[in-house]
């Protein structure tokens, strides 16, 4: 299986943790599609690094849900989402497939901004609360220890 574009995967992962109710609303029709792999619930290890660089450890398992779709067109979309929402990773699916169409400009515009959009928000929402809670540590020197 080949790697996908960096542009693909940056959409496939915005498609994937995009809340659910939010993508159905911006995507409410799906096309006509085959289902290659009809949605499937199962678990991934999750792995996690010490201090982000060092040896790798298995951190637990996550619950996921996979799907693969075949336009009429022969375009064929994946989707892996978090957590048993079997709709949500069937429209990723069906949206990764469509951005390998000549659709894809509209689509982006129409569904992948709006979703960028709201990500940021969310980081940033995150961002203030964690700043928030923020302590600047200083230590002071006392006169005999100067």
């Amino acid at each position: 299986m080949s790697t996908p574009s960096p542009e693909r995967a940056e959409a496939m992962g915005l498609l994937a943790r995009a809340n659910p109710d939010r993508l159905a609303g911006l995507f409410p029709d799906l096309p006509a599609h085959h289902l290659l792999r009809a949605p499937e619930v199962g678990a991934v290890m999750v792995q996690g690094r010490q201090g982000g660089t060092g040896a790798p450890f298995n951190l637990g398992e996550m619950t996921v849900t996979r799907c693969a779709v075949r336009l009429g067109c022969g375009t064929v979309g994946h989707a892996w989402v978090q957590g048993r929402g079997k709709a949500h990773a069937r429209r990723a699916a069906v949206l990764d497939a469509l951005l390998q169409t000549d659709r894809a400009a509209a689509l982006a515009d129409a569904v992948l901004a709006p979703l960028a959009a709201d990500e940021a928000a969310r980081r940033d929402t995150l961002a203030r609360k964690a700043g928030a809670t923020r302590v600047e540590f200083f230590t002071m020197v006392r006169g005999e220890d100067a």
